[in-house]
């Protein structure tokens, strides 16, 4: 009986398995990474008695946008599809009498009921199809129940001190790799594999990672409130930190951080603006100018004080421009002597303008490109005047007088124009014709400087 039996299923069972399936899947949720495909079977379909995990050679499989497919035989992936549209499994194990040449599919089928003879009627094979959710996933909040380290350095004042920040906002990522995906994390799964299943194990990572990326970030001169300006390098700093556990290991990438909030304590604040303020005084007249400040403030605070009388009153404030005037007059005198020694500028030598940049609005840039993002110096067509006024418009600021129009040569017959506009040669290197005064045309290309 045991033997009738296995054969009687594995004739039946290699039969029904020989219909072409239809896999599909259903919208994947938002909450969704991976699920399982579904076997489409209607009331008018015959194909109701076939394995569950068997794929019959030819069977098509629809991929939708934001869909990655892969095929899983005895728990190995043998292939993969991302292009939206059908794919036809065509490299199936599994026989089909309705693909592929006849004959070769009946001498195929009834080598397969052999095997599954041998297998007591059971098909002794496991295939799958599983969808990966390739959209990015949005709405991943964070923060910093503790303070992160931030480095700060500004330049300008030659300051270089570590804080704590407490950061705040949401990042999204993707899945960049689906095999990577399946192999060290999912695996077979039966029911739909979720974000929650991992979200807090990525959340705790990317908090720790948070702290070589601001690392990173602090690096490049941005100060801790520019940070939500800068999500874009922070999540390309992320992901150097993260390649590893993520990218190399899971196959996930941080597509964007978004930062609501960045915040210092009261204490890191206070320091930062009282060390600001002191390097400002580095300059003798700054100082002498806030030393006068004070000086104004206490004369006036020693004139409204009524319960002295008039004369106290009086006193009061030639003793506050006695202990302050003379040093605020050395300071004042410092600086300018500072000043002097540093002298004019060298005949014969010019001094580098600074331009601001139109991108990140920088500006103190003197080289052709912006230090803080890279973008060039935008160039501004000069003129200088009679009056050796340099302009920049079509009339002298200085006397009103209209730029000048340089004639310039261009061939008549074939409009060539020379690298040198004002000396063309005698004949036009392409059409031949003779530069005459026929071909100075006015307006236009301008002389380079020295050229009359």
């Amino acid at each position: 009986m045991g033997l009738l039996k296995a054969a009687g299923g594995a004739i039946g069972g290699v039969l029904a398995d020989q219909w072409r399936e239809f896999f599909y899947s259903d919208a994947l949720a938002d909450d969704v990474i991976v699920k399982k495909g579904q076997k489409r079977t209607s009331s008018r379909s015959s194909n109701v008695k076939g394995e569950e995990n068997i794929i019959s050679n030819g069977s098509i499989i629809a991929v939708n946008d934001g869909q990655c497919m892969i095929i899983v035989e005895q728990g190995r992936v043998v292939d993969l599809s991302a292009e939206p549209g059908e794919y036809v499994y065509d490299t199936s194990t599994e026989p089909s009498l309705f693909y592929g040449p006849l004959g070769k599919n009946i001498l195929a089928t009834f080598k397969k009921i052999g095997h599954r003879f041998t297998m007591g009627g059971d098909t002794g094979k496991d295939q799958r199809v599983y969808y990966f959710n390739t959209k990015e996933m949005m709405n991943n909040k964070f923060g910093t129940a503790n303070a992160v380290p931030f480095r700060v350095v500004d330049k300008n004042i030659g300051l270089d001190v570590d804080i704590a920040i407490k950061a705040f906002g949401e990042y999204s990522y993707k899945i960049e790799d689906p095999l990577l995906f399946y192999t060290n994390v999912s695996g077979n799964v039966e029911e739909p594999y979720t974000r929650s299943r991992m979200d807090d194990q990525l959340r705790a990572e990317l908090m720790n990672a948070l702290q070589p990326a601001f690392a990173k970030i602090s690096a490049m001169g941005v100060r801790y409130s520019e940070l939500p300006g800068h999500t874009e390098d922070i999540a390309n700093a992320l992901n150097e930190v993260l390649t590893e556990k993520w990218g190399n290991l899971r196959g996930i990438k941080v597509v964007s951080v978004g930062l609501q909030s960045v915040k210092a304590s009261e204490e890191d604040e206070k320091m930062i603006k009282e060390l600001q303020k002191s390097a400002v005084f580095r300059d003798p007249t700054m100082a002498a100018a806030g030393l006068v400040g004070a000086q104004a403030d206490a004369m006036r605070a020693a004139a409204s004080n009524e319960g002295a009388g008039p004369f106290m009153a009086f006193a009061g404030m030639n003793m506050a421009q006695m202990a302050g005037g003379g040093q605020a007059g050395q300071l004042f005198q410092q600086g300018a002597q500072q000043q002097q020694a540093q002298g004019p500028v060298p005949v014969g030598v010019t001094e580098v303008p600074v331009w601001k940049c139109p991108e990140c609005g920088k500006a103190d840039n003197s080289s052709k490109f912006c230090a803080n993002c890279g973008a060039p110096k935008p160039e501004i067509e000069e003129w200088v005047c009679e009056c050796g006024t340099t302009n920049t418009g079509k009339f002298c600021e200085n006397c009103g007088k209209p730029q000048p129009v340089v004639k310039h040569y261009r061939c008549d017959k074939c409009g060539w124009e020379p690298e040198n506009p004002t000396t063309p040669p005698k004949f036009c290197p392409e059409c031949g014709d003779v530069f005459d005064e026929a071909d100075l045309v006015g307006g236009g290309k301008k002389a380079p400087e020295g050229d009359e």
